[in-house]
């Protein structure tokens, strides 16, 4: 890394070049260690600021292209007689478009590799989940399968947690996803952990393992305060697994693709019968 290059030169210049001008060795040892730290902090600042310049690039193109499909899906909501199918294609195009430009500018971070310890791993979290809303699943398992001390995507957020699981339990590895959500659940602290609750409680109706879901709503209930895990505890609870649903942790559930999200809806248009005026 080069911060620590330069850092480690200035150093070792100072630990030279202060002995020639006769400092003594402590003085000489305490100004070569805050040469040192000076220097890393000091390109660290300029390394970061450069960084944080890009990143927030990349979430105001996010940001402006989730608006702009926004509005396209309020236009088709207002508008009656729509067709519900073609708005459906063209937002998942414009989805599509959007997530693979985001996948590319990405490569505007990697020059940071080299100044920067974690940035690999930071690049690998934000390709992970632009390659994962594109439903380039093999990808993403390959990220995933490079995890390690400085490698692969940070878990330090629920949707990357959840992604991982959901991979696991499409990969029909149930336990690695129980794994996971053990591991995890607990840095996120209230509602931070709504999805791992409700995707590990998704997965354990799917596998037939309906009182371990039971169990586990009841500490969601508790830890997080969701509407949604009291409806599917009283739904278990009462042996209606059919009508369990996880549709009120709304776009983040559907992120994992497990189910299909229900198609927009338009308004009712209703008319006056004697003089046709809508209203």
């Amino acid at each position: 890394m080069l911060s620590l290059l330069i850092s480690a030169v200035v150093s070792i210049v100072l630990a030279i070049a202060l002995p020639a001008a006769g400092v003594n060795r402590g003085t000489t040892i305490f100004f070569s260690i805050v040469g040192f730290l000076a220097a890393f902090y000091l390109v660290g600042f300029f390394v970061r600021k450069q960084i944080t310049k890009v990143q927030k690039e990349l979430q105001e193109n996010m940001l402006a292209g989730q608006q702009r499909m926004n509005r396209k899906i309020q236009q088709f909501q207002r508008k009656p007689g729509g067709n519900i199918k073609l708005i459906q294609r063209q937002i998942e195009t414009d989805q599509k478009q959007l997530y693979q430009e985001a996948l590319d500018f990405t490569e505007r971070l990697v020059p940071f590799k080299k100044w920067s310890l974690l940035m690999g791993r930071q690049i690998a979290s934000l390709r992970m989940q632009f390659l994962y809303q594109l439903k380039e699943f093999e990808q993403v398992d390959a990220l995933l399968a490079t995890g390690g001390f400085l490698k692969g995507p940070m878990m330090m957020e629920p949707m990357l947690v959840a992604m991982k699981m959901a991979r696991q339990y499409k990969n029909k590895d149930v336990a690695g996803a129980q794994k996971t959500f053990n591991r995890r659940i607990k840095w996120f602290r209230g509602d931070r952990g709504t999805l791992l609750y409700g995707l590990m409680s998704w997965i354990l109706v799917k596998e037939g393992e309906t009182d371990k879901a039971r169990e586990l709503l009841m500490k969601a209930k508790e830890a997080t305060g969701n509407e949604t895990f009291t409806f599917n505890w009283e739904r278990l609870s009462n042996d209606k697994v059919k009508s369990f649903s996880n549709a009120g942790l709304g776009e983040e559930w559907y992120g994992l693709y497990l189910e299909n999200p229900p198609a927009p809806k338009q308004q009712m248009v209703r008319q006056n019968a004697q003089k046709g005026r809508r209203f």
